[in-house]
């Protein structure tokens, strides 16, 4: 991946593609998808790069904004803690 662009990959059939923090393109239960909004040159070149020659469905921004706000996949960072260490 390149700089601004990363990809959470959920299992071997789903993951999602973030160009900047905002998620425009993924594989769900094996099929792609990617936004039909433009955002910018650069979002676009992310997003043909994410894709390349695969074949995809246009969907509304919705689609992606469903999947992470309602956390019908959680894509939350885990937050990483020390461990206490009991004992000797």
């Amino acid at each position: 991946m390149g700089s601004n662009m990363n990809l959470t990959v959920i299992n071997s059939d789903t993951e999602l593609f973030f160009s900047y923090k905002t998620c425009v393109a993924g594989k769900i239960k094996g099929q792609y998808y990617r936004t039909n909004r433009w955002y910018s040159q650069t979002t676009t070149r992310h997003i043909n790069k994410y894709l390349g020659k695969l074949k995809y469905i246009e969907v509304e921004p919705s689609f992606f904004e469903s999947i992470t706000d309602n956390n019908y996949i959680d894509v939350t960072p885990v937050k990483k803690e020390p461990l206490a260490i009991i004992g000797n």
